[in-house]
C-alpha cells in the first residue's frame, strides 16, 4: 500500500507541475520582428541558431516566457480581438538586452494572419497562451 502511495505523490505532483508551467491568457504586447537575415531582429533566433522567414507564422518570446528555452520550438496561440493564430517560438526577446517584459515579437506573417490593421502595426495589445 505504501509504495503506491508514493507513485500517486510523484505522478500528481509531475502533473501539477506541468499545469503551472502552461500559461493561459496572458496579456501582452504584440511587437513587429524580423527573424530573416538582416532584419530587425539582429542575429539568428536563440532556439537554432538560424534565420528564418518573414513569411512563417514565428516569435520570439521575453525572457520570463521564453524560459531559457523551454519553449523553443513549441506552439502557442495568439488572440487579437475575434482573430486567432497559433504559431511557432523560435527566439527570445531578451529582457536583459532592453526587450521589455510581457512581449510577443511576432513575424509579419502574424500581423497578417491576425487581421491587424497596418495603422496598428508595431505594437497592439493581445492574449496568448500555450497550444
Amino acid at each position: 500500500m505504501k509504495q503506491s502511495t508514493v507513485i500517486f505523490i510523484v505522478v500528481f505532483s509531475t502533473l501539477f507541475i506541468s499545469s503551472i508551467n502552461a500559461l493561459s491568457n496572458e496579456k501582452a504586447t504584440m511587437t513587429i520582428n524580423s527573424f530573416e537575415e538582416g532584419g530587425s531582429g539582429g542575429g539568428p533566433s536563440e532556439c537554432d541558431g538560424k534565420y528564418h522567414s518573414d513569411n512563417t507564422l514565428i516569435v520570439a518570446l521575453s525572457t520570463r516566457w521564453y524560459n531559457h528555452g523551454q519553449r523553443c520550438f513549441k506552439f502557442i496561440n495568439i488572440r487579437y480581438k475575434d482573430n486567432s493564430v497559433k504559431a511557432k517560438v523560435v527566439d527570445e526577446c531578451d529582457s536583459t538586452r532592453g526587450c521589455k517584459n510581457n512581449i510577443v515579437d511576432a513575424s509579419e506573417a502574424v500581423w497578417k494572419a491576425l487581421h491587424v490593421p497596418k495603422s496598428e502595426w508595431g505594437e497592439t495589445i493581445v492574449t496568448w497562451s500555450d497550444a
